[in-house]
């Protein structure tokens, strides 16, 4: 929009509604590929996180998330589970239903176990379910290892012919090898790559070498993306707010895997262990602006779409 054309619509709108300000009405909307939900004051209580984790240790619910983003032009998230209790994912879903920034959940599911498609099949029936999540997160989520498991693949090509996705958690080489088999047997399967900035790169120069081969490889394949998420990291008991300290890792990882399968995550709450939230968002912000518009839509929420196939349920949200 030119400056004559919207001095032409300011002209005519209506006083008793008051215009956007020049950079709001050009602000990015922003969707939110990795928050947790939970509630400490359920009578069942949760397992993660535990009441010894005095910063985490309270409800992380929708009204809560909404006070701190909506200044910020967050307008959707996807709910990434924190439990492996199985009647948390309806837990999710129930909570999810009731406010519509939640764009999407991922589930937390375990293939290869004997009630895995039966379950799976029931929380799909939910559009707002997305995928599951499995990785190094609880005891026994190891994808490495299910390799092995005659079930685990094809669950997996179930999980793909369903149209979900699979997030992966807490990034390591094994893990990182793992995507690249599973997704050499099932190639029609979205991955998403959670935290990945965050993992340490292996100093053992074999192991070092597997790892940058593996993670080329998968910058290779179009349905695996990757969540540009827990960007900060704490450096001698301090953390880092300059971005020169995060470029070099970040643009590594941008021209590994390019602008179309790069996603915004916060990993709210989690993020309280390192930072406010807007302080994590403004570094990816100077990032990604500075390359361009274009190239920061995809990564604040174009690219969510390709890899979730979320549908709007706000007017506020893109797409």
């Amino acid at each position: 929009m030119n400056r004559r054309k919207f001095l032409a619509l300011a002209a005519g709108a209506s006083v008793t509604a008051p215009l956007l300000s020049w950079k709001e009405e050009f602000a990015i909307p922003i969707i939110d590929t990795h928050i947790h939900l939970f509630d400490t004051s359920r009578s069942q209580g949760v397992p993660w996180p535990t009441p010894k984790d005095t910063i985490l240790y309270k409800p992380a619910l929708p009204d809560r998330y909404h006070k701190i983003v909506m200044p910020l032009g967050v307008v959707g998230a996807i709910v990434v589970e924190a439990s492996p209790w199985i009647e948390d994912n309806q837990w999710v879903l129930d909570v999810a239903e009731k406010d519509k920034i939640i764009v999407g959940t991922v589930g937390n599911l375990e293939p290869g176990k004997p009630d895995f498609r039966r379950q799976l099949e029931r929380f799909q029936r939910n559009p707002l379910f997305r995928g599951i999540r499995y990785g190094n997160l609880w005891e026994g989520h190891d994808l490495s290892r299910q390799l092995t498991n005659p079930d685990f693949i094809p669950d997996l090509k179930f999980l793909a012919q369903l149209g979900l996705v699979l997030d992966t958690a807490n990034p390591n080489p094994a893990l990182l090898a793992a995507v690249v088999r599973i997704t050499d047997q099932v190639p029609a399967l979205r991955v998403v790559i959670d935290h990945l900035p965050q993992m340490a790169i292996p100093e053992v120069a074999d192991v070092r070498k597997n790892y940058e081969a593996d993670l080329q490889e998968l910058g290779k394949r179009p349905q695996i993306y990757l969540k540009i998420s827990e960007v900060l990291r704490r450096v001698d008991g301090k953390i880092p707010q300059n971005l020169s300290f995060y470029r070099e890792r970040l643009d590594a990882l941008y021209a590994t895997f390019g602008e179309d399968r790069l996603l915004y995550g916060s990993d709210w709450p989690n993020s309280d262990q390192w930072l406010p939230f807007d302080s994590g968002l403004n570094l990816v912000k100077q990032y990604f602006n500075a390359k361009s518009r274009a190239v920061a839509e995809k990564y604040f929420w174009k690219n969510s779409i390709a890899a979730y196939h979320w549908q709007k349920r706000d007017a506020s949200q893109p797409g």
